[in-house]
């Protein structure tokens, strides 16, 4: 029998697998567009179909763009939904281990490198100090890492659909449109790709002016010239996460850091250091020093999530 594993980072846009040797090498990394496929069942036909019998895997870990709270999983940005058991049994897998994509990359940080992350921004990681991870993508993926009993454990939960705040009259406007749309107006439905879409829109609805049919990455491609309501879209976003991400870190206590992950900050580093992300970070009235003093990283590690995968067999 084969000694690959598989891993597979399962998100509402792109699921991507890879092989993990017993040797701890990783290799026949592929993305599939998730839209592309009907069930997951057929996106894994599809990677697993191309490979030769002497590399099918015996087991399989998989980080899932949604709650996994029991044996069936549903996607919250996509149509996708399984059952862990199910699949298991289909493709002959001693095991299927399968959590949160953001436990998966809470997992991933104390084993990144340097070069794996940018800074941004002031303060210090305080060792074994609680550490917090977000990300906007298709969604917006929060989650813990805590290290209990010399071993790093993460902390699962749905923080991006924790009820957006205002910090001003503009944002509050804003928010205001989006609560016509929507019967509840979370974080995520702002800070993730989608909520690019909608800032745009809103601030062309304030503007009293048509919003064109651009999608995400339309919206972060500020050219000399370019749509005002795109780069205030994109501005606004960025200081909407700081201080979202602020609110996670005090709820954390995430003295050891505040990581931000997922397929839209890294691809446009340059324009978010010079945001007011930090700024707004810190903006906590009596609470400021408190977060000055937490450091914030922007992962810029392809697939960060494969190497939390990869803890969960060692756990097993």
């Amino acid at each position: 029998m084969s000694s690959s594993r598989l891993l597979g980072d399962v998100g509402a846009t792109n699921v991507h697998f890879a092989l993990l040797e017993r040797d701890g090498r990783s290799h026949r990394l592929e993305t599939l567009l998730s839209f592309d496929y009907d069930a997951i069942d057929e996106a894994l036909d599809a990677y697993l179909g191309a490979l030769p019998e002497s590399e099918r895997p015996e087991e399989a870990a998989f980080g899932v763009a949604a709650p996994v709270t029991g044996d069936r999983v549903a996607m919250i940005n996509a149509p996708w939904s399984f059952s862990i058991s199910a699949l298991k049994k289909k493709y002959g897998w001693t095991a299927l281990h399968a959590v949160n994509d953001f436990v998966a990359n809470a997992l991933a940080v104390p084993q990144l490198e340097v070069d794996d992350v940018t800074k941004v921004g002031e303060g210090a990681s305080v060792e074994d100090a609680n550490i917090a991870v977000l990300g906007p993508g298709t969604g917006l993926g929060v989650a813990g890492l805590v290290k209990c009993n010399g071993t790093w454990t993460a902390i699962a939960g749905e923080g991006g659909h924790a009820t957006l705040a205002p910090m001003d009259s503009r944002e509050a406007a804003i928010i205001d449109i989006l609560r016509r749309q929507y019967a509840h107006v979370s974080a995520e439905r702002v800070l993730s790709g989608p909520g690019l879409v909608n800032l745009y829109d809103s601030l062309c609805e304030l503007a009293g002016k048509p919003a064109a049919p651009l999608t995400p990455e339309r919206i972060t491609d500020l050219y000399p010239g370019c749509d005002p309501q795109c780069r205030e879209a994109v501005m606004m976003f960025m200081g909407m996460l700081g201080t979202f991400a602020g609110s996670v870190a005090l709820t954390f206590g995430a003295h050891g850091g505040v990581y931000i992950m997922g397929g839209i900050i890294p691809k446009i580093l340059g324009t978010f250091v010079q945001s007011s992300f930090r700024e707004r970070f810190e903006f906590r009235g009596r609470y400021r020093g408190y977060l000055s003093a937490i450091p914030t990283y922007v992962v810029t590690r392809p697939n960060p999530a494969f190497l939390g995968l990869k803890t969960l067999f060692n756990a097993s």
